[in-house]
């Protein structure tokens, strides 16, 4: 049978196929480089008063002092010719001297990046044990022959929890109130613990989702009741089926690796840790053009690698049933039953008792008292500037929700499209995934300026990436599976074969997968509101009602708790219907 489902191979595409991905990666790697090399040119702010304003802000800029910085830097050569003699440099192990500094730059970011590399090695031992802890419900119903999916509410406020107000609650009750960590500081090994939670409570919820929503699919598979009528042992079945559901998991787990790594920008800044996140952030708000492109550099270099690791993994768990059409199918889920919407409609409940109670009251007015503790007649309290918490927090409802609902439904679009040429899109997906929001935020506020609508640019231009990539996942096995491999030779055409095979198999899974971003993009929407690379005040964004409340922490909690319970809210609220969704 493999001899007739096999593709037949010939001609100059099968030879070039290969050389794909690695080509794409490339031209993807080279043109973000060029673009973050060009930054400063694409602005309206001359990169010399930058630099002239950041080593002397007395300093006046006189037409000279430019031409002299200018000069001194090679900017008045032009664009092409810095490029080129940045990329020559880098082929002598040389990525230039900064621009504010006047130092070396490669020494103090490899230092930096041992720092990033380290805490994330620190934040996967907190994630292991949250996944384990998800899963082991999934593989106990599993073999008891009854798979199926938890509500994934506990793990959906896990991923909602802001990684910037967790670290902010950490070092507030652990070091500051209890003393038993430094608040700040990267010298012992005690330093890595607070930060180490922080990043891993919110990627353990999302993993636990992901490992515990495919291994309840895997546990539907008929080979599993065949296995258990067998007599095999149900470690062996349990170690088969995390082989069968890892393939399509291992991108996640990049995903997630490459976010541990450059996307912890904020835990970084809190607890003042030199990683390579905060340095390129740095770089990037200071215009060091050379720092900067050398961090851009280092992650996505680092995107490349775990990308390449992840696929190389993901094709020799699956083995020869790529090449046979061999991949077993999974049974359809079951009807949801009525105890399931008990979570989403008390999310949604909730939700709606806050929007309602807050829409008619004013956001904007200071009438209160500054942190004017919760009432009857001000039933959430005021914040620093004497607003109602209520009206802020629900006005801030609409435009946050509707934000994050727009993006994902975008990102999702984008994904799919994407993911179906998974070997000329490898490079744009690895790459992309490496590239925090905030760095997309700080190129996109350059461009356009902080704005509502930048944000949405921001986070799309780099949440598709992980869609994408578990649409190429999982295209790559509906594929391999038998009935796919025979219906073009039963005359199936490549249209209807995508759409009435093809497509089914992956738009369940993704659509889940997008609802449970969903959280995750309003996440990402209120940190760039909470970096300043948003919403602009006073609108009531949720990014930045909980900026303006983080300074009051101590003294008035419900400023930043309530905003923060919307977002658990909302994100129990997606992750629950995600879960009633079921592949027909």
């Amino acid at each position: 049978m493999a001899g007739v489902v096999a593709p037949v191979r010939h001609g100059v595409g099968w030879r070039i196929a290969p050389f794909v991905p690695a080509l794409s990666r490339a031209v993807t790697l080279l043109a973000v480089l060029v673009l973050v090399g060009l930054l400063p040119w694409l602005t309206d702010r001359d990169p010399a008063l930058s630099i002239l304003r950041a080593r002397s802000g007395d300093q006046e800029a006189t037409p000279e002092a430019l031409a002299a910085i200018r000069a001194q830097l090679g900017l008045d050569q032009g664009q092409v010719s810095y490029l080129l003699r940045w990329f020559g440099g880098l082929l002598q192990g040389d990525a230039g001297t900064s621009w504010i500094s006047g130092a070396p730059i490669l020494p103090g970011m490899l230092k930096a990046t041992g720092v990033s590399l380290t805490l994330m090695g620190c934040a996967i031992l907190v994630v292991v044990p949250i996944v384990a802890a998800f899963c082991a419900p999934v593989v106990r119903s599993g073999l008891r022959g009854e798979p199926r999916r938890s509500s994934g509410a506990i793990a959906a406020a896990f991923t909602a929890l802001p990684e910037f107000l967790l670290a902010t609650l950490l070092l507030v009750v652990f070091a500051v109130w209890l003393g038993w960590f430094a608040p700040y500081g990267w010298t012992r090994w005690q330093d890595a613990v607070l930060p180490a939670i922080a990043m891993g409570i919110p990627a353990g919820g999302l993993l636990g989702r992901l490992f515990s929503d495919a291994l309840a699919v895997t546990f539907s598979e008929r080979w599993v009741a065949t296995w258990s009528v067998a007599g095999f042992s149900q470690p062996k079945i349990v170690r088969a089926i995390i082989r069968r559901a890892m393939p399509g998991l291992l991108p996640q787990v990049g995903m997630v690796m490459i976010g541990l790594t450059g996307g912890a920008v904020a835990v970084e800044q809190v607890f003042s840790i030199p990683g390579l996140g905060r340095a390129t952030l740095g770089a990037a708000s200071a215009q060091d053009l050379p720092a900067l492109q050398t961090g851009i550099l280092i992650l996505l270099l680092i995107a490349v690698t775990l990308g390449s690791l992840a696929n190389l993994s993901s094709a020799a768990l699956l083995g020869p049933a790529l090449r046979t059409g061999a991949l077993p199918v999974a049974m359809p889920d079951t009807a949801p039953t009525r105890r399931a919407l008990i979570v989403p409609v008390v999310a949604f409940a909730l939700l709606v008792a806050l929007v309602l109670a807050g829409l008619p009251r004013d956001p904007f007015t200071s009438a209160h008292l500054r942190l004017e503790a919760p009432s009857l007649a001000l039933p959430l309290g005021a914040d620093g500037m004497g607003r109602d918490v209520l009206a802020r927090v629900a006005h801030g409802a609409v435009s946050t929700i509707s934000m994050a609902v727009i993006t994902t439904f975008l990102a999702l679009c984008i994904g799919l499209v994407a993911g179906t040429a998974p070997r000329l899109m490898a490079g744009p997906i690895e790459i992309t995934k490496a590239t925090p929001p905030v760095i997309a935020g700080l190129v996109v506020a350059a461009l356009m300026g902080p704005s509502s609508g930048g944000a949405m640019i921001a986070v799309l231009a780099v949440g598709w990436a992980p869609l994408a990539a578990h649409v190429a996942a999982l295209v790559t096995q509906a594929r391999a599976q038998p009935h796919v491999q025979m219906a073009p030779l039963l005359g199936v055409g490549p249209l209807r074969l995508a759409l009435r095979y093809i497509l089914p198999a992956v738009f369940g899974p993704v659509l889940r997968h997008a609802t449970l971003r969903l959280p995750g993009i309003a996440l990402a929407l209120a940190a760039l509101g909470f970096l300043g690379l948003g919403a602009r005040p006073p609108t009531p964004e949720w990014g930045l009602v909980l900026a303006e409340g983080m300074p009051y922490l101590e003294r008035a909690p419900w400023a930043v708790f309530i905003p923060a319970l919307a977002l658990v809210l909302l994100a129990v609220l997606a992750v629950s219907l995600a879960n009633l969704e079921r592949r027909r």
